[in-house]
């Protein structure tokens, strides 16, 4: 999938020495410095729709004390809309490891505008603080934050097309966490409206105790349990590590979430892979889940693959499980089968396996991206300023591959499961992506 280069020399800077490499994501010099490599250029807000591939966006501030800001994408095709009809609202927050990306970013700018293109639904993607320079929990304070600004309807946007009951949460990697914990939240305030769906792609959870997939690396997957082990310290500012229950959610806390439904989707090749199954696993478990949980497992793919190449079969059928998963009016058809989800006891690291087969046979499969600030509509000065430089993401061979596993019951059949092949033949043979993130 995407090879990472190595990191480049750890040299002094003006600053001083590194304090923590957490490259390619961030990195931070003892004379306080911070570097971040993973980022994409600033993109501006249009509200003609027209220009902009036929959705409208605007920016707004939610709160100017900490600087929490949003931008709101709303397609201007949508019959409904022209029809009186009020839209379903998705409260998106993008990915990045807690510490890089934008909402105002080309990489998630693009990506909600197809999320609102594609569901009829009207995005809001929120712009939260970064940590190191604010550790967590400032990003879940601020998705919060966000939500109850949503849920006020006091935007005209919000209020002229908005949909109470028919909101939803969705988040990308770091975003997928960030998009549970504040689904937990409304679960227990209770006095905002209720969350009909919970959609977490690739998302970000780990432990101290390693599950399967966690065990091996094959020196292409784009995270290394390594790395992924120092992120959470990082982010905290020290002060929680990889057994901190909001990264490894325990199970009463799991069985607290009154969303109506949820869509947990995960790659084959991300180190994180098991961490989104067992979340399935255990939700399937819950009383207040039923039918309504649903997995979708991308083949063959790798953490974030979806926006970094949204053209490719995998990526469009992630988008098409996620268009139905929002403009689905009821609980699914049918149950999701057991079978069909792994035992929580086969995610576990398998002891006596020794070979890469054996140890990936046990079940693996989740998501992330990258940004920098806070300046409230100087849009971050550190955006515009941004390198125009390429980053390699190394060698994407082309194969023939079965596409996308899509577990649950928006599309029946005999087993409930739906697998589709294509070719990616016409993968080019390396992958250059400039403004990468």
């Amino acid at each position: 999938m995407y090879a990472i280069e190595s990191s480049p020399a750890k040299k002094k800077d003006a600053t001083g020495d590194i304090a923590v490499d957490l490259y390619p994501f961030i990195r931070e010099y003892k004379g306080g410095r911070v570097e971040r490599f993973l980022r994409s250029s600033f993109v501006p807000a249009s509200e003609d729709a027209a220009a902009n591939r036929g959705v409208a966006t605007k920016d707004v501030v939610i709160d100017k004390s900490t600087g929490v800001s949003a931008r709101l994408f709303l397609a201007s095709r949508t019959a409904a809309a022209a029809a009186g009809e009020m839209l379903p609202v998705i409260v998106y927050i993008h990915g990045g490891s807690f510490c890089t990306e934008s909402a105002f970013c080309r990489t998630y700018n693009n990506y909600a505008k197809s999320l609102a293109a594609r569901t009829g639904a009207l995005v809001v993607s929120v712009e939260y603080r970064l940590a190191p320079e604010h550790p967590m929990p400032a990003a879940y304070d601020d998705a919060w934050a966000a939500l109850q600004w949503v849920a006020s309807l006091s935007d005209p946007w919000l209020a002229d097309y908005a949909d109470p009951d028919r909101m939803f949460l969705a988040g990308d990697s770091a975003g997928g966490n960030i998009a549970y914990h504040t689904a937990v939240r409304a679960s227990r305030d209770g006095s905002l409206m209720d969350i009909e769906g919970l959609v977490i792609v690739h998302p970000y959870f780990w432990g101290s105790e390693r599950l399967a997939s966690e065990t091996v690396w094959d020196g292409v997957a784009m995270f290394s349990p390594d790395l992924v082990d120092r992120l959470w310290p990082f982010v905290t500012a020290g002060h929680a590590g990889n057994d901190d229950p909001r990264i490894n959610p325990p199970e009463e806390e799991i069985a607290s979430l009154t969303c109506r439904r949820m869509l947990v989707a995960v790659a084959e090749k991300d180190v994180l892979r098991d961490r989104g199954r067992q979340l399935a696993a255990r939700m399937r478990d819950c009383t207040w889940a039923g039918d309504h949980v649903a997995l979708v497992e991308s083949e063959g793919e790798d953490h974030g693959f979806h926006l970094y190449n949204p053209l490719r079969a995998t990526s469009k059928m992630l988008m098409e499980s996620i268009v139905q998963f929002v403009n689905q009016r009821t609980a699914l058809a049918l149950p999701l089968p057991a079978a069909l989800l792994p035992e929580l006891h086969e995610l576990h690291a398998c002891e006596g396996k020794t070979s890469n087969s054996e140890m990936n046979s046990a079940q693996p499969i989740p998501g992330v991206p990258a940004r920098p600030y806070i300046d409230i509509f100087g849009y971050g000065m550190a955006m515009k300023d941004w390198s125009r430089g390429c980053l390699h993401i190394g060698q994407a061979k082309a194969s023939r591959t079965r596409y996308g596993l899509f577990l649950g019951g928006t599309r029946p059949n005999k087993t409930n499961k739906v697998s589709l092949s294509a070719s990616s033949s016409s993968t080019p043979a390396s992958s250059i992506i400039k403004n990468f993130l």
